[in-house]
C-alpha cells in the first residue's frame, strides 16, 4: 500500500535481515522522480511510547542502557508491536510495555496521541504515542525482558522533567517527540 499517490516501489534488494533490523536497497518512484530513485532504508518493527502520569502530576521514566549510543538514557517507557495491522495490538503493546518496563497500570485515561517517525530520511521506523493518566505505580511489578537493561525507574515532577529536557539530560527522540505532542496538546498545563 502506497502512503500517498505518486509513490511506487519498483524494486528492492535485502542487504541485511536480522531480528532487530532489516536493511534494504530500494528503487522507488516518487512524485518528484517518476523514473525512480535508489535509496537504502533500515526497517524496524513499529514502536509504542507511553507517558505515564501519576495522580500527583509527575511522570514515571526509566533509565536504560542503549548499546549503540554507549550510554544510558532517561526516557518514557517504549517497546515494539508485533502486528501493527491489528489496531488492538498497538494499544495492547503499549499497556504491556507500561507494565513491564515501569510497573505501571493505567487507571485513568489511556489516550492515543498519534504516531511519530523517528528519522524518516534513514528508516521507516515510527512509534505510536500514548499518555496514561492516574497510573498506579508498583515498583515490584517491573518485569523486564532479556533484551532490556533498565537500570532505574523513577518519578519526576513536571518541572523537573522540563529541566531535564532543557538541560539535555533527556536526549531520547521518542521521549522528546512525545513530550512535544503532550505540550502542544495541552496535556501539560
Amino acid at each position: 500500500m502506497n502512503p500517498t499517490p505518486g509513490w511506487e516501489l519498483l524494486g528492492e534488494q535485502v542487504l541485511l535481515d536480522s531480528p532487530h533490523v532489516r536493511v534494504i536497497r530500494e528503487t522507488v518512484r516518487t512524485p518528484a522522480r517518476p523514473d525512480g530513485r535508489e535509496w537504502t532504508k533500515v526497517s524496524r518493527k513499529v514502536g509504542v511510547t507511553i507517558a505515564p502520569r501519576l495522580p500527583d502530576g509527575s511522570f514515571v521514566l526509566i533509565r536504560e542502557e542503549r548499546v549503540p549510543a554507549r550510554r544510558d538514557f532517561w526516557q518514557f517507557p517504549a517497546g515494539q508491536v508485533e502486528n501493527e495491522s491489528a489496531p488492538e495490538a498497538i494499544e495492547s503493546a503499549a499497556r504491556r510495555e507500561l507494565r513491564e518496563e515501569a510497573g505501571c497500570d493505567a487507571c485513568g485515561a489511556f489516550v492515543y496521541l498519534g504516531k511519530f517517525f523517528t528519522s524518516p530520511g534513514f528508516t521507516d521506523e515510527h512509534t505510536h504515542q500514548f499518555v496514561a493518566t492516574d497510573v498506579i505505580w508498583d515498583r515490584e511489578a517491573v518485569a523486564h525482558d532479556g533484551e532490556e537493561q533498565i537500570l532505574e525507574v523513577k518519578a519526576f515532577p513536571l518541572g523537573e522533567l522540563r529541566r531535564m529536557i532543557a538541560g539535555q539530560v533527556i536526549e531520547d527522540a521518542n521521549t522528546l517527540g512525545l513530550y512535544a505532542r503532550l505540550e502542544a496538546g495541552g496535556w501539560l498545563s
